[in-house]
């Protein structure tokens, strides 16, 4: 407890959205089934209902402890369309009295998903950003960007933050690990320029959707190159055991790595899994998080993964 008292306490968030699109087309993308009229009868009613479902699911991870009233200050973002839905979900849902700002990528994704992070501007102030390129490997579709962010807390003290959403398993696990592996590989070359410009003791974040396992042979990297999974053993409080869950199985898809200068003033990690956002799996039995869709057909839920919370003190 005096721990506590002597140091603040940062709280990170990352969360894989669902398919955050808004109503209204994006010239060049993929998104016809998110419009009124597509697949998914994606009106305006039910993209609002959605942003005050993420919002609410943001907003509820401190509820329950020590950190009651007090706001993450930095939340990674998968799976939101553009700059619009970002606006909308900052300005115009239950969060938009948070004060939060954002940056987010601008990747050649075909659907046009991208990458985006929410920041506390008392708590933290942004220094430079972009997004980073991957390149496609051959059979490779393009993916999303790596976002990219330098920011500076209260006390000056420098942390870099990569939200990522690598590609899925889509066409086979086998198949497709080697592009995971391409995104993976990428974050190793910008991690080894970050600590060539700031030293061996640069405080970074790798926080996203990697899409394979914590055991996974395209992750071992990072953890070669001194990063550690701080939520690798992470498990929610009322019954999820990871983040996602697929063919009634639970698996941690979900991660954050922190350079080992950051992820020795971790405090706990576990999985946001609030009552409400879970439901009954009636095909294979126990809970599973309640999503918004189920193919075409609407649940009225808020996503197919459950959000990762991580707290640290921070000198």
């Amino acid at each position: 407890m005096i721990k506590w008292l002597l140091a603040s306490i940062l709280t990170l968030i990352e969360l894989n959205c669902e398919n955050l699109f808004d109503c209204t087309h994006d010239a060049g993308k993929l998104d016809a089934e998110w419009l009124p009229t597509g697949t998914y009868r994606w009106t305006p009613h039910r993209y609002y209902k959605k942003l005050n479902g993420i919002a609410r699911v943001i907003l509820s991870q401190t509820e329950d402890s020590e950190l009651e009233n007090k706001l993450p200050s930095l939340i990674i973002l998968t799976e939101v369309e553009n700059d619009s839905v970002m606006r909308d979900l900052t300005k115009r849902s239950l969060l938009r009295n948070a004060g939060y700002d954002y940056i987010m990528t601008n990747s050649p994704d075909a659907r046009g998903i991208d990458v985006a992070l929410m920041y506390d501007p008392f708590a933290y102030k942004l220094v430079e950003w972009h997004g980073i390129r991957v390149i496609p490997l051959k059979g490779m579709k393009a993916t999303r960007d790596i976002l990219y962010a330098k920011l500076s807390d209260q006390n000056n003290q420098t942390l870099f933050v990569l939200g990522v959403h690598a590609p899925s398993k889509l066409g086979g696990e086998k198949e497709s690990m080697p592009f995971r592996k391409t995104v993976v590989d990428k974050l190793i070359y910008t991690s080894d320029s970050i600590r060539q410009q700031e030293g061996d003791n640069a405080k970074i974040i790798i926080m996203g959707d990697f899409n394979t396992g914590h055991n996974s042979q395209e992750l071992q990297p990072l953890l070669h190159e001194n990063f550690i999974n701080v939520t690798q053993n992470a498990t929610g409080r009322h019954g999820a055991k990871a983040s996602y869950k697929y063919h009634g199985k639970w698996e941690s898809i979900d991660h954050c790595f922190m350079s080992s200068s950051l992820a020795k003033d971790v405090m706990d990690s576990w999985i946001g899994d609030k009552t409400w956002t879970l439901i009954e799996d009636d095909t294979y039995g126990g809970l599973k998080p309640f999503r918004c869709y189920l193919g075409p057909k609407y649940l009225e839920g808020y996503s197919d993964h459950l959000p990762l919370v991580i707290t640290l003190t921070t000198k």
